[in-house]
């Protein structure tokens, strides 16, 4: 059977994205859509996942 929660042990430290958007004097949604050069491939998977995460509808907020 597949873990309850996954993506609990997908994300291994929570809020990194947000820190190094707010160091680059970027919020998080443009930091995502224009990530600037020279980023690491760690922060570009790390965008790939928030980007997925965000896509994900959840029933208890309203979404069917």
């Amino acid at each position: 059977m597949a873990k309850k929660k996954w993506i609990a042990g997908a994300i291994k430290n929570p809020g990194a994205l947000t820190r190094k958007a707010k160091a680059a004097h970027m919020s998080l949604g443009a930091f995502e859509a224009h990530p600037p050069k020279g980023i690491s491939r760690r922060t570009m998977r790390e965008i790939s996942l928030a980007k997925t995460l965000k896509s994900f509808h959840h029933p208890h907020m309203g979404h069917k």
